[in-house]
């Protein structure tokens, strides 16, 4: 029997809003209004229509995954209202939070927009039971997928999300060393003075010192795609059906970059990414994923874990550009602030956590490997 999926995406897209709202988690203080006062402020000046959308697209997945939660649960409380009372008590408690943190601004209509995103996709979800949606997708699960297959489809559709970050290389994710550099300086406390120390430079690791080849960035292009066909090869046991997921993959994976380059530099430049190494790269992952459509799937699952430790071994090799690191700071610092937390969390952890679930798969004794054996 499948487990519903709901659970976890509910949860992981509840604390993605939560590090969204919050970010950036410093300076926290009583700033002498009350919390609830953003409540009785005049209207703003100043509103865009990328605030207006941002707002109701943000929460707009979170009352799609709530009422289908209230779906799948048959709880007693009507679906659409619960969905709408999660949301937007989750949004008032945020944005209530926000009064404390001098780098966000406590909004009632953040609130009201957040509310209305969170009212349309419950509406979406429920129009799409009453039209047959959940029954279709229960048997399409039992018709593609093996049992106890929550854990990878969650993977499988988080993954276009984690794309949406800006990466110094295509498909490139779990780039973590630098974060982690800095986290061992500011838990070790050590000041301005010692990182200027050619001593201290040298017991750092310069894994990101060279630039990637050629052939090492089309090994990271075809790592990076092919991980998530390999993952899902784990869960379906026919080539016709890895046949369609490889392609699919390769046209979200490609539409999900384009996006990313979209937001990043304008329209204008959303295929600039698409240089003839990563369109190689492309093709030869596609070309492998066809030619591995017939692998066992423990021996799938083998090769992804090899794949995602190359990959991630490769890309933390990277360096970032000049221009990559502006990049950044417009998503971190700049109106892509929301989407910080949505994306650059599932771009750093989501190699990992597909390392952690294709381990538990394939350990003895775990129900997968009996149901797969």
């Amino acid at each position: 029997m499948h487990k519903s999926a709901a659970w976890p995406l509910t949860w992981m897209y509840c604390t993605l809003v939560v590090y969204a709202s919050l970010y950036p988690f410093a300076d926290w203080r009583d700033q002498g209004i009350a919390p609830w006062a953003f409540m009785a402020a005049p209207l703003p000046r100043y509103w865009t229509g990328f605030d207006v959308a941002i707002n109701i697209a943000g929460y707009l997945p979170l009352g799609a995954l709530l009422a289908w939660l209230g779906l799948r649960t048959r709880h007693r409380v009507p679906p659409a209202w619960l969905a709408v009372a999660c949301g937007a008590l989750l949004s008032l408690v945020l944005e209530t939070l926000q009064s404390y943190l001098p780098q966000r601004v406590a909004s009632r209509e953040d609130w009201l927009l957040n509310t209305l995103g969170t009212i349309a996709g419950a509406l979406l979800a429920l129009y799409l039971a009453r039209r047959g949606g959940l029954a279709r997708w229960d048997r399409w699960q039992s018709r593609w997928l093996a049992p106890q297959s929550r854990g990878v489809l969650v993977l499988l559709l988080s993954w276009p999300a984690a794309l949406l970050f800006p990466s110094a290389v295509p498909f490139g994710l779990g780039h973590v060393w630098s974060g982690l550099q800095d986290l061992a300086v500011a838990l070790l406390g050590l000041g301005a003075h010692w990182l200027e120390g050619a001593q201290f430079q040298q017991r750092l690791p310069t894994i990101n010192a060279m630039p990637l080849g050629t052939g090492a960035a089309l090994a990271c292009v075809v790592t990076g795609l092919l991980a998530p066909c390999l993952l899902g090869f784990g869960v379906l046991q026919r080539p016709s059906h890895r046949v369609w997921l490889s392609l699919a993959v390769l046209a979200v994976g490609v539409s999900a970059s384009g996006l990313s380059a979209a937001l990043s530099w304008g329209p204008a430049h959303m295929w600039s990414w698409l240089d003839a190494t990563t369109a190689a790269g492309l093709l030869a992952a596609l070309a492998l994923a066809m030619a591995l459509a017939r692998m066992p799937w423990r021996w799938a699952c083998a090769l992804v874990l090899v794949l995602l430790c190359a990959h991630v071994g490769l890309f933390n090799q990277a360096p970032q550009s000049p221009y990559f690191a502006q990049t950044l700071q417009s998503w971190e610092q700049g109106r892509f602030v929301r989407f910080n937390g949505l994306a650059e969390w599932l771009g750093w952890l989501w190699p990992y956590a597909a390392i952690a679930l294709v381990l538990g798969r394939i350990r003895p004794g775990s129900s997968e490997s009996k149901i797969g054996a």
